[in-house]
């Protein structure tokens, strides 16, 4: 046959070593088995997106125990004379901290701890708050706040009393609170702004902050999140990993390494560290147990 000669279609016609057309394939360990769209691999665990797959994702993030309501009532410093060491520390009392109720899984979705603190006159709490006081048994409380817990294990009896000995000298702790108020604050007091050149020809314009919406690139427009004058303060801060110095269980007071967001009488939410191990507590918790709980006011 010449070099250049057709072959025949009886040669087309027989089958060749390599096919004619190509097509991709996923390769699978098993292809019985699709893919879930909630994981990257298969060597990850499957995630899932019910109730209780989530739950089960905040295990470890979830302190075993619940935290305390306490107040802020102001800064000192301890001082060690053997180092010559002066430490800033930050004194919180506890105040009537009780166990209000239960959030758990079967009702609200969830195991948390309705904590109180405080005392409050009947007159001034209205009659749902009442009412939810006198069906737990306890008596009525200033300020309520939740602390998540991990499962069941941490729910304390309701009207236990949650003295400063809950926390242990040494331990570390996260400590919530609103940071103090600054009201309608200008660009230089809140963002830090230089300001404008304090010169001659500058009428009144030392303090502004200048243009804010540029004609090249935004569309002559201010952007969403820009740095401008307004509201300074009065956000919740959180401050982490916190060392407890110093435990005063007869005055409820509990004295921590460093400052607290928030002003003197502010409420400050304290809670084990997430950040850090969980501290050992012995099966006689600091909780009062057999405390009797206080009674609720008609």
């Amino acid at each position: 046959m010449p070099p250049f000669a057709f072959a025949s279609p009886l040669a087309l016609s027989q089958p060749t070593l390599l096919p004619l057309t190509f097509t991709r394939t996923i390769k699978t360990l098993n292809p019985k088995i699709k893919p879930s769209r909630f994981n990257a691999g298969f060597d990850l665990p499957v995630l899932g997106a019910s109730k209780t797959a989530a739950l089960e994702r905040k295990t470890y993030t979830l302190p075993p125990r619940t935290g305390a309501l306490a107040i802020k009532k102001g800064m000192t410093a301890l001082y060690d004379p053997e180092t010559a060491k002066r430490t800033p520390c930050t004194v919180l009392q506890l105040d009537r901290v009780q166990v209000v109720s239960h959030k758990t899984r079967q009702k609200h979705g969830y195991w948390a701890v309705q904590i109180g603190a405080g005392v409050k006159e009947p007159r001034n709490v209205t009659r749902p708050e009442r009412g939810h006081f006198a069906a737990n048994k306890v008596g009525l409380s200033r300020h309520l706040h939740e602390f998540r817990v991990k499962d069941e294990a941490g729910l304390p009896e309701v009207g236990s009393v949650i003295g400063a000995d809950w926390f242990q000298e040494g331990q570390f702790i996260d400590a919530k609170a609103n940071c103090r108020g600054m009201g309608f604050a200008g660009g230089m007091k809140r963002w830090g702004f230089h300001g404008q050149p304090a010169s001659h020809g500058q009428s009144l314009t030392h303090r502004t902050m200048g243009s804010s919406g540029a004609s090249q690139g935004s569309g002559s427009r201010v952007l969403p999140g820009k740095k401008m004058a307004g509201n300074m303060g009065g956000q919740q801060v959180t401050v982490q990993n916190l060392r407890v110095l110093k435990v005063d269980a007869a005055n409820g007071i509990v004295v921590v390494n460093g400052c607290v967001a928030g002003p003197k009488g502010a409420l400050v939410k304290i809670q084990d560290a997430l950040k850090k191990p969980w501290p050992e507590v012995s099966a006689a918790a600091a909780v009062d147990a057999a405390a009797e709980p206080v009674q609720a006011t008609a």
